[in-house]
Order: structure tokens, then sequence, then C-alpha cells
């Protein structure tokens, strides 16, 4: 078998593997993978996350006359991190740049180029600065950031209106407030409304959710502390993860058991829900003409654990790295370092509502309008609390799925 046909079969088998999360895949993403000089990159497909990609890529096609192709990945964090585990561990070379997760870099570095070398001084500066602090594993910069997530809140505010409640502030205050209105909508024979909808499926996403919950409470904690003291098992968080749990099936439906993000956004967006957790990327989504739900959305901060907590949010996002493997290295680190650019990551924002995570980008008058929190998205990322991967490592993924 040749070298193209190699190419062809893993790039297929790697396509065909991030097809079960689809319901349908466009034609025009068939991979021309004869053309050995592509640069191949991984992209997800969470509502117009693809498309964003592509654009973006297209756009670095036509400055530099270069190559390349966008391949879909599974949606789901966990699946896609195994994915590309296999195809890491392969050493395969027919993918070059990966799209990671901020609590991948320690788990993957050994496979990743090391992009230190290829950055100004201008250009590290432009990022934040906890950001590649974050990617930087062994002294090697293993990943750019190209855009951030952070939990975010989400309400009906028309629904808040009718009934004279305030934002609630606290976890206690959203319950009650969910309560009220659930209560008085069905007396009205709306009684299809849940209370509120999360990302309850047993992946990544449940720990980021529930990392949030107990994070908020003062002695809450994080899992594992940074001195490596293991601190679960305490009042707060006991407290707050049952409050939770004895929501399920009333103020949240059964099915939040199974939901990811677009679970969620798709509940929340038909009007069968008050509130919602879920990342920047929603509201864009929730706003658009064509919504059901256009004009009475409200976003703020997630709420704080009791009236002594904190509102505390995951820090999340997403990177860009590129493999040791690839025989396209030039050309990936190119397309990289002009993604996560400071211009790209503006059309990025202001096209499709993605955080950027360049700091000088949020002073700007356009960033600000994107939606009601950018503004306060510094204040937000100050006291983001981080997933316990630092000081876990490699284990990460056992102790996230453990939780």
């Amino acid at each position: 078998m040749g070298n193209i046909e190699k190419r062809h079969l893993i790039i297929s088998a790697f396509f065909l593997l991030s097809l079960f999360t689809l319901s349908s895949c466009e034609r025009e993403n068939k991979l021309n993978s004869e053309d050995k000089d592509a640069v191949v990159i991984t992209c997800g497909m969470v509502a117009h996350e693809y498309a964003a990609c592509k654009k973006g890529v297209s756009r670095w096609m036509q400055k530099t006359g270069k190559k390349a192709q966008v391949v879909p990945a599974p949606n789901g964090s966990n699946e896609r991190l195994t994915l590309f585990q296999q195809h890491l561990a392969a050493g395969a070379s027919d993918i070059d740049i990966y799209q990671v997760d901020m609590v991948w870099p320690g788990l993957l570095a050994r496979h990743l180029v090391d992009l230190n070398p290829y950055l100004s001084t201008a250009q590290r500066q432009q990022y934040l600065p906890q950001l590649l602090k974050n990617n930087t594993v062994n002294g090697k910069l293993v990943s750019l950031p190209w855009f951030l997530n952070v939990g975010l809140l989400y309400y009906r505010k028309d629904l808040l209106e009718k009934y004279g409640i305030s934002v609630p502030k606290t976890w206690e205050e959203l319950e009650s407030a969910a309560r009220y209105i659930q209560e008085k909508e069905k007396q009205a024979s709306n009684d299809g409304l849940w209370g509120y909808v999360f990302q309850g499926k047993a992946y990544e996403g449940l720990t980021c959710n529930a990392i949030e919950w107990i994070a908020s409470y003062p002695n809450g904690g994080s899992i594992v502390e940074l001195d490596g003291r293991v601190s679960i098992n305490n009042p707060d968080a006991i407290y707050i993860t049952q409050k939770i749990a004895d929501w399920i099936g009333t103020l949240t439906p059964r099915g939040v058991l199974n939901y990811e993000q677009e679970d969620c956004r798709g509940i929340f967006q038909l009007g069968k829900a008050i509130f919602m957790r879920n990342w920047p990327y929603a509201w864009v989504v929730l706003n658009n003409p064509e919504s059901a739900v256009a004009g009475n959305v409200g976003i703020t901060i997630l709420p704080k654990g009791g009236k002594n907590g904190h509102s505390s949010s995951v820090l999340g996002g997403w990177n860009l790295a590129v493999s040791k493997y690839s025989k396209r290295k030039k050309d990936a680190i190119d397309l990289v370092l002009f993604l996560t650019s400071k211009n790209e990551q503006r059309r990025r924002a202001l096209e499709h509502g993605y955080y950027p995570t360049t700091h000088s980008l949020y002073k700007e008058e356009k960033i600000k309008a994107i939606s009601p929190v950018t503004s306060l998205m510094l204040d937000v990322l100050k006291n983001a609390v981080p997933r316990p991967a630092g000081q876990t490592g490699a284990k990460y993924s056992q102790v996230s799925a453990m939780f």
C-alpha cells in the first residue's frame, strides 16, 4: 500500500469515527486526501463552530496560497480525547493540527510541537498570561489559546419580569425562583416547562458543572487542591451536590443525565426551560432571529453558593496544537499562528460570538457589545476556578471520570 493510500485510509477512518456524533454531514466535507501538501486540522461541530473554523482556514489559504482541509471532530470532549490519544499514540502524521481542550496539554504534551520558538515577543504578549501558563508543560508551549469558555447562567428574562422576580444571585434563589415560575406556568397550562437544565451526562461537561457548584461555596474546594490534598469530602460539597441531585425529575428533567451543551441549548431555545448553565457560544444562537426565545434571553454570571459564597466559573476553552508527527509542520504552525492571531480572533468574536484569548480585544467597544457579560469577562477570568488538571497530571482523566 502506497503512502497516499495509507494517508487516505487513516484520515478516512478518523473522519468516519467522528460521524457518530453527527446527524448529517455536508458532502463538501469529503476529504481530498490525495493532496499530500494540504494541512489537515480538526475542528469541533458545536453550533456554528465548524463553519467559523472553515472560514478562518479559508482566509489563511487565500492569504498564503497554501492548502488545508478541515476534519470534523466529535462534540463530546471525552470521545474526542480518546480518538486523539489513539491517533497520536500510533504516531500518525495525517492530522497536523488538533483542537484541544484546556485540560489536555499535560495529557498530550509528549506528542505536540513546542511553539515557543515561533512566537515573537509581541505575539506572546497578546494572550492572557494565565492561558499561556496553562498550555506550558515542562517549559514547552504545546498549544496556543484559540477561544475562551466560561460557565454562564442563561435565563428567560420575560418570565422573570412576568412574575416580578429578580435574577437569582445564589443557587438557593435560583431553586426558589424556578419552582415558583414552574408552578405558576403549570397553572396556566404550560406544564412542559423545566426550571433548570445543565450538562449532566457523565462526561467532562458534568465535571465542569459540578466544580462550579462546589467551588461557589466557602469551603467547597475543587476536588483536589494545589497541594495535592483531596478536598471533595466536605459539608459544602455534599450539600450542593445532594441539592442538585434532588432537582432531577422535578426542577430538572431526568433526561439531563444524558445532556451535553447542545442538548441543553436545544431545550432552552424551544422555550422549555427557565434557567440554563451553558458556555458563551449559546448567546448568539439563542438570539438568532429564527430562535423561539430571541429577545427574551438574559445572561449573567453563575450563582454563588449561599450568602457567603461567590460565583465560580470553570475556566474552559480550546487551543490549537501541532502534532510532532506532522510532515507539514511549517505550514501547520503558520496556520495555528494565523487562527489564534488578534485579527482572526476579532473576526470570530464579531461574527460568531467567541470570546477571545487576547486581553486587548476586551477593550474594544464592538467586542464589548457581543453580549451583556463581555465587559465582565476579565473579572470573571480572574475568579475562574481551574479544573485540577495541573495537580493530577496524566491522571486527570481518571480523576474526572471518577468524579
